[in-house]
């Protein structure tokens, strides 16, 4: 293994990689909010100068070593720098989707034993709303992000092993869990993740990015690429005006995002595909992709044998299983499968309900076994512990494995449909077959029959004939519903809340 376990704290590899690649730059789409004295372009060092000014100012505001501090805030890159200026401190960011209600944020709070909260305008109201936080340790953005520390303070650092860094899983069961990392942890996730950069050959080039910024893939990916000094990009706007603009002038080498943002963008990638030609590298991870949205955008690249790397992976465990396409793999390809392990790092099984492992194609509980697994659950450590068989993790996920030792994803395993064997497979199908539509998603009526829930694409219409010959030879499904795409429940990696949905359909 090139890499070795090294610890991951945000703030010291922040500062080792602007040491190393202080001209690196860093392109925005739209001003960093709280630190506007950061220019649309501009570079590790003077970024790194920021964090630093911005962390002597938190510490003025009353942030101190150990404290719990939410940022809670518009899905932004300046996110991430507040984490890092809050891992200066030696205290601990947790990172919230601006997207909860203000019932949840309460509850989160009551957890964090009264912590700090940094806010923006987009959450305003839901501050606002919320009883569990001190007004005097809520840190509007709006009325600190100018402001200039009267002195810079020194760094400070938590133990190896301590909570550095929290993240939550996506609610879609309830209130959502809040997972905690540590340096030592995170360490493991980086190993594989530098791993899989490292197979990029050309390290000057720039990294375009659309992802949470409070997903813990999104520390891990932006430490791993600026170890090796890539250009980085962050997207908040993924308009065909913006991508025009940003992508001609900068040429990015590689892009991450959603699943399901690569699938929304797929239309534009077809009827202008010189848009995304200088990408040689696409990276998807939090879920599967279908083929036909890979194809797309592996042929609108200019490169000889570009790639698409499919990484599966959970919050709780990190990066997990991998896949690489390519045009001439794609046709053999089945979209379920996830790929394999990370040898010495990463490894999956399939499991029954008591934690016994079952043979090659037999269906069954996903476990992982993880060297980078989250400490816990922070103040659940119970509910934590209920997915632990020994060194393996129940991801909550279904599928299989074959002889060959591929896993394959078929659906969470709270989401199963009776009679269907994988809910995303058909959804997989469906979407590879209707360019009219941007959404399938197949979910339980009342009576537990699979109800399909369609959202079209962009100036499209239904195209009823075709839909209709395509589910032919499917299992039953119940004439779909159509909706607005963005009227559909989502988390914060853009994945279907599912459960959210039924919920509504039963009203």
């Amino acid at each position: 293994m090139k890499f070795k376990h090294e610890l991951l704290n945000l703030y010291l590899n922040f500062k080792k990689s602007a040491e190393q690649f202080p001209d690196s730059p860093i392109i925005f789409d739209q001003t960093v909010g709280a630190f506007p004295e950061l220019a649309l372009e501009t570079t590790y060092q003077k970024t790194y100068q920021a964090i630093v000014d911005k962390a002597s100012l938190l510490s003025e505001l009353g942030i101190k070593k150990s404290d719990k501090v939410i940022i809670f805030k518009s899905s932004a890159f300046d996110t991430y720098l507040l984490a890092v200026a809050v891992s200066y401190l030696g205290a601990v960011p947790a990172m919230i989707s601006y997207h909860l209600p203000a019932e949840t944020m309460d509850i989160l709070a009551g957890r964090l034993d009264d912590p700090w909260l940094i806010y923006d305008q987009v959450t305003d109201q839901t501050v606002t709303e919320m009883k569990n936080i001190k007004n005097s340790k809520k840190l509007s953005v709006s009325k600190f992000a100018s402001q200039k520390p009267s002195h810079l303070v020194d760094s400070q650092q938590l133990d190896n092993d301590e909570i550095a860094y929290l993240t939550h899983t996506s609610g879609t069961t309830g209130v959502p869990k809040l997972i905690a990392h540590s340096a030592n942890s995170m360490g493991w996730r980086w190993v594989l993740q530098r791993t899989v950069m490292d197979w990029m050959p050309d390290k000057e080039e720039i990294l375009a990015f659309h992802i949470s910024p409070v997903h813990s893939r999104f520390n891990i990916g932006v430490s791993s690429a600026m170890t090796f000094g890539f250009g980085l990009m962050p997207l908040n706007d993924l308009s065909r005006a913006n991508l025009v603009n940003l992508f001609s002038k900068h040429q990015p080498y590689a892009f991450e995002t959603h699943p399901n943002d690569f699938v929304r963008l797929a239309n534009l990638a077809k009827q202008e595909p010189e848009i995304f030609s200088s990408i040689r590298y696409l990276h998807s991870t939090f879920d599967a992709i279908n083929k036909e949205t890979m194809h797309t955008f592996l042929s609108a690249s200019k490169h000889d044998n570009p790639v698409f790397l499919q990484i599966y992976g959970q919050s709780e465990c990190g990066p997990m299983i991998w896949k690489k396409h390519r045009l001439s793999t794609l046709a053999d390809t089945d979209a379920r499968e996830m790929g394999i392990g990370m040898p010495g790092l990463s490894k999956a099984r399939i499991a029954d309900e008591n934690g016994n492992e079952c043979p090659a194609g037999i269906p069954g509980r996903i476990h992982f076994l993880s060297k980078g697994r989250a400490l816990t659950y922070y103040k659940e450590e119970d509910r934590f512990n209920k997915e632990v068989y020994g060194d393996w993790w129940d991801t909550g996920d279904w599928g299989l494995m074959n002889e060959e030792g591929n896993l394959f994803l078929h659906d969470r395993q709270v989401d199963l449909i009776d009679k269907i064997e994988s809910n995303l497979a058909i959804e997989d199908l469906l979407l590879d077959q209707h360019d009219f539509l941007d959404e399938v998603v197949i979910i339980r009526d009342k009576s537990g029959k699979p109800q399909p829930i369609l959202a079209l694409a962009d100036n499209a219409e239904m195209d009823w004939s075709a839909w209709w010959a395509s589910i032919v030879d499917l299992p039953f499904l119940n004439e779909p519903i159509l909706m607005a795409y963005d009227e559909i429940p989502r988390t914060a990696t853009m994945k279907v809340q599912r459960l959210a949905l039924e919920r509504d359909l039963a009203k």
